[in-house]
This record gives structure tokens, sequence and C-alpha cells, in this order.
């Protein structure tokens, strides 16, 4: 009898209590819930370190402007929203220090066509800037001069001081007027996607200004903006999160 008493107020015999068993049904209701997220996550981050991905960087937001083209229409940032746009920034009577960047706009202009079909479409844009506002007859001159399709290549400027501050402070594109009026000027071309982020920053100096590197971005980009949907696009952006930049 006493063996039986002592077995009795033994804790190691108890039943479980209808609060512990509650909350064990509870965890194990939650742990596929908890898991989920976790397994995602394993599987974006395998992807991203597995296979060859490779980004461009989200540099910085491109600036508003508004400007007017050749054929005098008005032009603004929100006007290219949901394509891919490639600026290039000249004065409006330029040396040969414009020759390499208007050499590259015209090979990439000859494959618009190519590019456009294979994501985005891709619009070049050269901004023009002078000490006056720049007349339409000279954006056409140097359209005609370069070539420039104007369904593919627009040839765009405005307000002198507006074009300062979008040029310069948007775009970190260096320029000034000297006493002579020739301009001192930093030869550049910008790759802006199709939500006005700054991807591509192309410059002598950096010696990425050909076009080789401009078009192998492009493709880049355009393969991103086509598979930016479901696991891969947690894939592209883990690819941005551990900086799997293309060069």
């Amino acid at each position: 009898m006493a063996f039986f008493s002592a077995t009795a107020r033994n804790p190691s015999t108890k039943a479980t209590s209808p609060v512990a068993a509650d909350r064990h049904l509870a965890l194990s209701q939650r742990w596929p819930l908890l898991a989920l997220p976790l397994l995602l996550a394993f599987s974006v981050v395998a992807f991203a370190l597995l296979q060859p991905l490779k980004v461009l960087p989200r540099l910085r937001p491109a600036p508003a402007f508004s400007v007017t083209d050749q054929a005098g229409r008005r032009l603004t940032n929100e006007d290219l929203r949901g394509q891919l746009v490639l600026y290039t920034f000249s004065p409006a009577r330029c040396s040969a220090a414009c020759e390499p960047t208007d050499a590259i706009m015209q090979t990439i202009q000859a494959q618009v066509a190519r590019l456009s079909a294979a994501g985005l479409p891709l619009r070049l844009v050269t901004i023009l800037f002078d000490r006056q506002p720049v007349a339409a007859e000279t954006m056409q001159a140097f359209a005609l001069a370069h070539g420039a399709d104007p369904m593919r290549w627009w040839v765009v400027s405005g307000d002198p001081a507006a074009l300062k501050q979008t040029i310069g402070a948007g775009f970190e594109v260096y320029y000034a007027a000297g006493p002579d009026g020739e301009y001192t000027f930093e030869p550049a071309i910008i790759l802006v996607d199709a939500l006005g982020m700054i991807r591509g920053d192309y410059r002598r100096q950096a010696q990425n200004l050909d076009a080789a590197t401009i078009l192998r971005h492009i493709a880049i980009l355009q393969n991103e903006v086509r598979n930016d949907s479901g696991l891969s696009r947690l894939a592209y952006e883990a690819a941005h999160f551990f900086l799997c930049y293309a060069h």
C-alpha cells in the first residue's frame, strides 16, 4: 500500500495537463508557418550564391526634368518611365571631346530595334547645353549630323539654369563655360532603368566608356526585368544584397 501511494505522488507519472497539450498543439501547427520563410530565405541565398547571377547596382535616382526635343515637343522624365534610357550630354557646339560618346551612341542606336525586342524599349537621349537656350534648329542640326533617328534618339535642351541643375547635380556630370565660350566638361553616358534609377555610369576615367560594356550591361538589366517575379525576384534582390555586380 505504501508503494502504491509513493507511485501516485511521483510527478513523472502525472498525465499531461490540458494547458501543456494546447501549447504543444499550437507549436506543432505554427511550425510549418515558421519553417516556410526560413526555407524560402535559404533557397534564395543558395540560388544567388550558386548561380552566376549578376546585377547592375542601383546607384541613385535619376533627376526630374522638363525639356524640348528637336521637333519642338515637350519631354519629361516621367514620359520615359517604363523604358530603359541612355543619356549623354554635350555642348551645343562640341569639339573633339564629344566624339567618343557620339560614336558609342551611334553604335547603340544601330542595335536599338534588337535590344528593344529583347525586353523593355530602349531610348537614347542627348541633352544639349549652352549659356543661352538652344534653338530647335541647332538641335535638328545636331541630330542630322549624328544620324539620330527621331524614333530612337532624341536630342533635347531647355532652360540653361535648369539644365545645370539636372546635369550637374542630378546626373553628376560636370561642365563649366570658359571665358572664350568653350566648355570644360566630362564626357559621360548614364543608363537609367524603367523605374527611374541610375544603373550605369560610364566615364573615360573609370575606363568603362565603351559600347561593348554598355551593350552587355543593357542585356543584364533586361534579363533582370524579364525575370523579376516570384522566386527569381527574391534571387535578384539577394544578388543586390550580396553585391553581385557585373563588371
